[in-house]
């Protein structure tokens, strides 16, 4: 099987990967499409040093056996979260949280990075009809950018600020602008920032403060920055997830009463009825083939991914 392996130092290009076996509770899936998310990127300076096996996280793909004769044919997309299925967390519908989770091309399972993947059949989800597999594949992504509401409430008449001109931080504008909300985006680049004034004002620097802020700049000076715009008694979300590490003056955070959250995986079925009804629209992919890997992973474009056998 042709497929992207980490081997815990660096990425290579292999034809010679076995075929995943499913165990009684997985799926196989056949991928068609694979995304390349910022922490993929990480995990090659680091950010998980634990890890070898084949990469990626973020897919589209078709069911091509499961112990539910249901999912066969079915096209999916999957979360990325194993848990146990016995702790405290997967009793209680934290499973993404399980001490003892595997986690897709990161963590104890093989990713999407490949022609096959397999994957615990209930975390699968069915795309609907209408909605396209390449723009299906941001579902994950989306997710993430839609656990931001579920944690924090979300007031239209505040101010908030997104700090970062990336991708997710397009993926979290696309969201927090449909309450209403005033949105104040920092970044530090003025092409990418262009494509934020559909949601609000794109911004290099500010000297406003912010009752909300939301760190998603894949950056350590990013919690700086939103340590200095956030009010007092306000609230940072952070979203990123980087190799290495930050200092903190958490007495300064102690003293402001300011509340800092993280943020990560979100609720795919919300994702997958937003980019249905077509109340999100976002930017494709530009695709590569699996062992033009390094070519994708440097490319430019506002998502890059692997058209592996293609719908």
């Amino acid at each position: 099987m042709k497929g992207i392996y980490f081997d815990g130092t660096r990425a290579v290009y292999r034809e010679d990967l076995p075929m995943p076996e499913p165990s009684a509770t997985e799926s196989r899936i056949r991928i068609h499409y694979a995304g390349i998310c910022n922490t993929d990127k990480e995990i090659l300076k680091g950010y998980r040093p634990d890890f070898q096996g084949i990469m990626g996280h973020e897919f589209v793909g078709v069911v091509e056996s499961s112990p539910d004769p249901a999912w066969i044919g079915k096209r999916v997309v999957g979360e990325l979260n194993a848990g146990c299925g016995t702790c405290i967390y997967c009793r209680t519908g934290r499973e993404k949280h399980c001490p003892d989770r595997r986690v897709i091309g990161m963590d104890g399972k093989d990713g999407c990075f490949g022609e096959y993947m397999t994957l615990e059949t209930h975390l699968l989800h069915q795309i609907p009809a209408g909605l396209s597999s390449r723009q299906a594949l941001l579902t994950e992504p989306l997710a993430a950018a839609l656990e931001i509401p579920k944690q924090v409430h979300i007031d239209p008449d505040s101010s908030i600020a997104i700090i970062g001109d990336g991708r997710l931080a397009y993926l979290i504008a696309s969201v927090l602008h449909l309450f209403g909300a005033e949105l104040t985006i920092i970044g530090k680049h003025p092409e990418k920032l262009a494509r934020f004034e559909a949601f609000g004002r794109p911004v290099l620097s500010t000297e406003d403060t912010f009752e909300l802020v939301v760190e998603a700049s894949g950056s350590p000076s990013g919690l700086e920055l939103a340590g200095k715009i956030v009010r007092r008694q306000g609230t940072i979300v952070l979203k990123s997830t980087y190799a290495g590490k930050t200092l903190v003056d958490m007495s300064y955070y102690a003293v402001n009463e300011i509340t800092i959250k993280g943020s990560r995986c979100g609720p795919f079925g919300p994702a997958l009825r937003l980019l249905e009804k077509g109340l999100v629209q976002l930017p494709e992919a530009d695709f590569y083939e699996l062992k033009d890997f390094e070519a994708a992973f440097h490319s430019g474009s506002f998502k890059a991914g692997f058209a592996i056998s293609p719908l």
